[in-house]
């Protein structure tokens, strides 16, 4: 099929084949004088004795001999459509004969005869296998430019089944002839896409060919794109996800990663500009059709929580911010172990070798997946805790920030994922030193992480209030809104877990860190950030019930109004109290 007519299709714009005049191409390229379009229904080949039911036989080029031959020749029965007519009748344009009869079954919906005619088609084009790629792409073009057109219900089916029964032998032609047509919404590759995800016998298949093109387009987004649109359609259809078996952690960190790129470059060259993001949110923007492909591989898999919980305080923005991806991976890992634990051990698996991979965007992802899912106790145990801790803390020793970040979650995760806190000796120092780096991230995490340690029963108090004592004073003033209210909170929950030794009027290193920081705490009632609002006044109040100040309206006052008669009132409490209580602080010890 080289020459002519031929040439000339291919050339043509996709879409614009259809069976009819592909049979008129192939007809013209073989020097048959191209006849008027088949209105009815071609000969097929009689069905060989011996093979299975609606498989046909193999056909051989012209002018050699054919796989095999019939002993005999018996009548068969004619349905709608169907006449069958000895093989040696396809020896010449087998394939011209072929496609016309696929056209006029689709026209009748002969849904039986379009069974055979396409298994038939299959065999054909394995015959003529210099030219089966090319031959395919035709092929599939046809029912694209005919679905539109054609009525619902047996039209479509016998369109469908011709497409799925080619996708059974030739997949990978089948899927690369429909991609270029998912790039923009298209019906009819919608519904064709949709109309193999209902064939089970393809549909794995299928799923399995878009996975590789997945893969191997990091370079080319375009790919990307359109291969993600196709997994859409197809997850989208009930069923269809138990087809993913056996690689659907693959195809889940293979979509996260690919959203990871995504936030590195939102707007890359090859995409065209009638799909670049205008704003947030946009239905077909390359990111967030790979969010609902993301939805309908949970939704499909029964993991409908999983959909509800990112769904909550905007977590599937955050994981395709440009800044706020890696969080918003953290938060699917979290909303997997606790709602999607099936798959855990899979995807940890999966993980284990993108850890060392070159490409930042796997690197990182993975270590994100690999630090959240460190708060599922089962999953742990796929590795010895001494391996793990090993890689954590080489993690921390990174110089690049992102890296010591993860690798600090994930230590506070491995930690905490039981009742009472372990590996005390390696958390301890890495959060403590973590409070004086500079990126507000790695603090922020260190603060959260070691509030988590003070709400486990038998935490270290007085251990970290003497350690708290000279670091938490400067953040709680730091220019930083969420370093700010995150250190304001660790300090109320050190007061809340110290409330003991405080009622009874033990002096120490808490005490210390509480009378340091009334002042500071007053001041920030009138912070311009709420979140350190509502933490000050909070551990205010702890401060005020643990150490009998009877200031709780006052406080309560000025943290709502503003009242300089009540803010004078607290500090001459406030006064009194320290000058009654300092006789005795020489006669007491912590």
């Amino acid at each position: 099929m080289a020459g002519g007519a031929w040439d000339w299709a291919q050339g043509a714009p996709v879409g614009a084949l259809t069976l009819t005049a592909l049979a008129e191409g192939i007809r013209a390229s073989q020097g048959q004088p191209p006849g008027p379009p088949s209105t009815g229904p071609q000969p097929e080949p009689e069905l060989e004795r011996g093979v299975e039911p609606g498989r046909a036989a193999a056909i051989s080029p012209a002018g050699s001999e054919p796989f095999s031959q019939p002993p005999t020749q018996e009548p068969a029965p004619e349905g709608p459509g169907l006449h069958l007519t000895p093989q040696s009748s396809l020896e010449e344009g087998a394939l011209a004969d072929l496609a016309s009869y696929t056209a006029a079954c689709l026209d009748e919906a002969g849904f039986a005869g379009t069974q055979a005619t396409a298994l038939t088609l299959s065999s054909a084009l394995e015959a003529w296998g210099e030219w089966l790629e090319d031959q395919v792409h035709g092929l599939v073009r046809g029912p694209l430019a005919q679905v539109p057109s054609l009525a619902e219900w047996r039209p479509q089916r016998a369109a469908l089944q011709v497409l799925s029964t080619l996708a059974l032998e030739h997949c990978r032609a089948v899927v690369c002839a429909l991609l270029p047509r998912s790039l923009s919404p298209d019906r009819a590759a919608a519904e064709l896409w949709r109309g193999l995800s209902q064939n089970q016998r393809v549909n794995g298949q299928v799923l399995v060919q878009l996975l590789w093109v997945l893969k191997g387009s990091a370079r080319c987004q375009l790919e990307a794109l359109v291969a993600t649109r196709a997994l859409g359609e197809m997850l989208a259809v009930s069923g269809c996800v138990g087809a993913t078996r056996g690689f659907y952690p693959h195809l889940l960190l293979v979509l996260v990663t690919q959203l990871h790129e995504l936030a590195r470059d939102p707007c890359p060259t090859d995409i065209p500009k009638v799909w670049a993001p205008s704003h947030q949110g946009l239905p077909y923007s390359h990111a967030s059709c790979t969010v609902e492909a993301l939805k309908a591989l949970f939704t499909g898999d029964s993991c409908c929580m999983v959909v509800t919980c990112m769904e909550q305080a905007g977590r599937w923005r955050r994981l395709v911010g440009a800044h706020t991806n890696l969080e918003g991976v953290l938060l699917l890992a979290s909303a997997m172990v606790a709602h999607a634990d099936h798959h855990l051990r899979g995807l940890f698996t999966d993980l284990l070798p993108q850890l060392r991979s070159a490409e930042d965007a796997q690197r990182l992802t993975a270590m994100a997946f690999f630090s959240g899912l460190l708060q599922s106790r089962p999953t742990t145990r796929l590795l010895r805790e001494e391996v793990i801790l090993d890689r954590l803390c080489a993690w921390q020793g990174d110089p690049e920030p992102t890296v010591h970040w993860l690798g600090l979650l994930g230590l506070g995760h491995l930690a905490l994922n039981r009742r009472k806190v372990r590996h005390v000796s390696t958390l301890l120092p890495a959060l403590l030193g973590a409070l004086g780096e500079g990126g507000a991230r790695l603090v922020g995490a260190a603060l959260g992480t070691l509030r988590r340690v003070l709400m486990r029963p038998r935490a270290p108090v007085r251990l970290l209030g003497a350690e708290l004592g000279p670091l938490l004073p400067p953040l709680v003033e730091d220019a930083r809104d969420s370093v700010r209210a995150s250190a304001v909170g660790l300090l109320g929950t050190l007061v809340r877990r110290g409330w003991g030794g405080l009622r009874v009027g033990l002096r120490g290193p808490l005490r210390k860190l509480v009378l340091q920081s009334l002042v500071p705490l007053l001041l920030r009632l009138y912070d311009a950030s709420r979140d350190t609002n509502e933490s000050s006044e909070w551990t205010l109040t702890l401060c005020d019930q643990a150490l009998r100040w009877g200031l709780l309206e006052e406080m309560v006052t000025v943290a709502h109004c503003n009242s300089p008669e009540a803010l004078s009132c607290i500090c001459h409490r406030l006064a009194s109290w320290s000058i009654t209580q300092a006789p005795a602080a020489s006669t007491r010890t912590c």
